[in-house]
């Protein structure tokens, strides 16, 4: 083997090393890239516009978002399905008259067989002596039906396929991270206890926004974080371990609490695989088929 052998092009076997090293010249093939900490959201930022939330609501699976982008999502999505439905009433309608047209042309076509069979019984008389030459034949290419059977290779003659039947449209609105179905009345109004700053810099500018409700622990993408759902209040999970836990009362109201109160958040972006489920993003392009 010489020294430039995997940059020789004389060979006569087209190795894995070129064709790796050609769809990535060309921009075949999948391009995956690790995500770091820059590439996912911050624990108090909306899931969909992946900004810090003016007015954060959380799902009862624990997916943030902004109250204004949300809503504006969920009206979208019912304007989709009154217009999925009236383009679903108008297709049922038409298929609905295609049916019943349909029906009325087959029972005429009865009725004129029917009718045409009573007139040949009376105006032909029979000869029981006479035998008739036989017309019917089992062939389904006599009587000129050569020319009206489908042939594949003729575009006006090819055989036709019965149309698919409608869907009507669905009227749930599905969560657009998890996938699950939303409903506004479900929707929790979380309020973040902000970290005392004397300085006068945009809550949005520090670096520490927000702490604990209890313990006052400052708050970020490695803490894991829960909020209580009566009060909206943001906790950490290891007060909830230690403290809530213990007699499943509020620590701020002193109400009973259940384990549907507690609503664990999703975590934020903290570029580690313990942490962070997905940190793999992939780009699917066209494949180098050698």
């Amino acid at each position: 083997m010489t020294r430039h052998a995997r940059n020789c092009t004389a060979g006569a076997v087209y190795t894995y090393h070129e064709k790796k090293k050609d769809a990535q010249a060309s921009g075949y093939g999948t391009n995956s890239q690790r995500l770091g900490k820059d590439s996912i959201k911050n624990f108090d930022c909306c899931s969909l516009s992946l900004q810090p939330c003016r007015n954060p609501v959380i799902t009862k699976d624990g997916y943030l978002f902004d109250k204004e982008v949300i809503l504006e999502y969920i009206i979208a999505k019912k304007n989709e399905y009154s217009k999925q439905l009236k383009q679903y009433e108008k297709m049922k309608k038409k298929e609905d008259e295609e049916i019943n047209n349909k029906k009325t042309s087959e029972l005429e076509k009865k009725v004129e067989s029917f009718l045409k069979n009573e007139n040949n019984i009376v105006s032909k008389p029979l000869d029981g002596f006479k035998s008739e030459p036989s017309t019917s034949s089992i062939s389904n290419m006599a009587n000129g039906k050569e020319k009206v059977l489908p042939s594949f290779w003729v575009p006006g003659q090819t055989a036709q396929v019965e149309k698919s039947k409608l869907q009507k449209p669905d009227p749930t609105i599905y969560c657009p991270v998890s996938g699950k179905p939303l409903k506004v009345k479900d929707l929790v109004d979380v309020k973040f206890t902000a970290v005392k700053d004397d300085s006068k810099k945009s809550i949005h500018t520090q670096e520490n926004r927000y702490m604990c409700a209890v313990t006052h622990d400052i708050l970020s993408n490695s803490i894991p974080c829960a909020v209580l759902r009566p009060t909206g209040d943001v906790v950490t999970v290891e007060c909830v371990e230690k403290l809530i836990k213990k007699d499943m009362m509020h620590p701020l109201t002193s109400k009973k609490l259940s384990e549907k109160d507690i609503i664990i958040m999703q975590r934020g972006g903290t570029g580690y695989a313990l942490t962070n489920e997905k940190l793999e993003a992939k780009a699917e392009r066209p494949a180098l088929q050698a």
